[in-house]
């Protein structure tokens, strides 16, 4: 067992225990989010009672039909570990794999797949115009779908809904955010870590989108992850605004720069109390 897998075991076992019997055993209900000729699969986490809840839509990094990369890192996915947090604390919770991703396999390519074709085909250049390119098309039309059905939920508040990010999924998050002017807030993990300073295209598209959007900001990153350099910018463009917007450095996790990047999945509770924060004061 490798040292990541190791530390989510123990954080679900960890996860199990804090959250007492009741929420233990609660199971999310896999629902059907239809985007476009697409059916898409998700998990959805519904608190304890009657509502209506508060909701977060949940939008995951890049992703692989084979659920690794060419070098063989997983994609990081673990619902099982934010799903019921989120549900201890009130809020239905809808984690979304969207196209050709992990639950939703044979729905379209996923994301990375595309990128990963791009680099082979024409180096990073060709990768950074894909990457843009389907953010702003495919990407975004499976997170609208994902919003959109959310909104329909009987047990949902629609006015207060936010969205997080991890990652690729922190991008998103971004375009969808100024794209729905009804979100909230949003919440980002890692955003771009690995693609900000790489992609002066994508640089210049999240700039905007944060000039755009009108939902309250929270960027999170551990120290070691790829980089930082997209929180800082990003949150700098939005006070020069007089946006409201909080970026939070958090203590290493792990011995590397992959596993600094997934700090959402491998440190939840050292940011659950500021993420829950942050989220009732703008949703509540």
């Amino acid at each position: 067992m490798s040292r990541t897998s190791a530390q989510v075991l123990a954080l679900l076992l960890s996860l199990g225990a804090a959250l007492g019997d009741e929420v233990r055993v609660a199971k999310p209900d896999t629902v059907l989010v239809r985007s476009g000729d697409l059916v898409l699969k998700a998990l959805l986490w519904r608190p304890q009672g009657h509502g209506p809840f508060p909701a977060v839509l949940f939008n995951h990094g890049s992703g692989h039909a084979l659920g690794a990369d060419a070098s063989g890192l997983p994609d990081k996915r673990h619902p099982e570990l934010l799903g019921p947090v989120f549900a201890k604390h009130g809020y239905a919770f809808l984690y979304l794999f969207r196209r050709g991703d992990g639950l939703s396999r044979g729905q379209g390519v996923p994301s990375g797949d595309r990128m990963d074709s791009a680099f082979l085909a024409g180096g990073p250049e060709a990768r950074n115009l894909v990457q843009l390119e389907i953010l702003e098309n495919d990407e975004l039309s499976d997170a609208l779908a994902g919003l959109a059905y959310l909104r329909t939920l009987p047990e949902v508040d629609s006015r207060r809904i936010a969205v997080i990010g991890h990652s690729f999924g922190g991008s998103l998050t971004l375009l969808l955010a100024e794209r729905e002017n009804m979100v909230r807030a949003v919440v980002l993990f890692s955003v771009a870590g690995y693609s900000f300073d790489r992609s002066p295209q994508l640089r210049r598209r999240l700039t905007t989108a944060a000039d755009n959007m009108t939902a309250a900001a929270f960027f999170l990153n551990a120290r070691n992850d790829y980089s930082l350099s997209a929180a800082k910018a990003l949150t700098a463009a939005l006070t020069r605004l007089g946006k409201p917007s909080l970026s939070k450095v958090y203590p290493s996790v792990g011995g590397t720069a992959h596993d600094g990047h997934d700090f959402v999945h491998l440190a939840v509770s050292t940011w659950e109390p500021d993420v829950f924060a942050f989220l009732d004061k703008r949703t509540r």
